[in-house]
């Protein structure tokens, strides 16, 4: 019985492990995406409109990084386009290998998280307030470039868990 409890025990605590293991690396990595956004837009898919180089809801946001690793030297850009989105109580990152995609190309889609209740973000604007969207809208009917690239000061990332309590992040954005 003693046996039994200790290999029970065990394999609580690496699934603990685990799960925390997950948890840390995607807050660290949802810190390096917001931390290193880069102000340039994208293409929209038919090569008309520009894209915001951040383009956030309170659930999901669509953004250009910069700092692309590239170790084994592909010629490729450092920027990268990436989206975090909530689906079915599991939390996705999407990449996409160009910038300016064209239809043909589907993002990478990698789990990062399971077992999400809520995903949220805010976006604090250079007047120090908060809102739930972004870009804010716009002055006129179209983006200006400068509007395009236009950068939150900070994020405020949100995750609710189902078998842990909400944590939230602040990230600052540079630049």
């Amino acid at each position: 019985g003693s046996l039994n409890q200790a290999l029970a025990n065990r394999e609580t605590i690496t699934a603990r492990a685990e799960r925390l293991q997950a948890l840390q690396a995607t807050v660290r990595g949802l810190v390096q995406d917001f931390s290193q956004l880069a102000p340039r837009p994208v293409r929209d898919p038919l090569g008309g409109d520009h894209i915001p180089a951040l383009l956030g809801a309170p659930s999901q946001a669509t953004l250009t990084r910069g700092g692309w690793m590239n170790p084994a030297g592909v010629p490729r850009a450092t920027l990268q386009r990436v989206r975090y989105v909530l689906e079915d109580r599991k939390l996705y990152r999407e990449q996409w290998a160009v910038l300016d995609a064209t239809l043909a190309p589907l993002p990478v889609r990698r789990l990062l998280l399971d077992g999400v209740r809520a995903f949220s973000l805010r976006y604090k604007n250079d007047g120090r307030t908060w809102q739930t969207d972004w870009p804010p809208p716009a002055s006129s009917g179209t983006r200006t470039e400068q509007e395009l690239r236009w950068r939150p000061i900070a994020v405020e990332v949100t995750l609710a868990l189902e078998d842990w309590r909400t944590i939230v992040r602040l990230v600052e954005v540079p630049g």
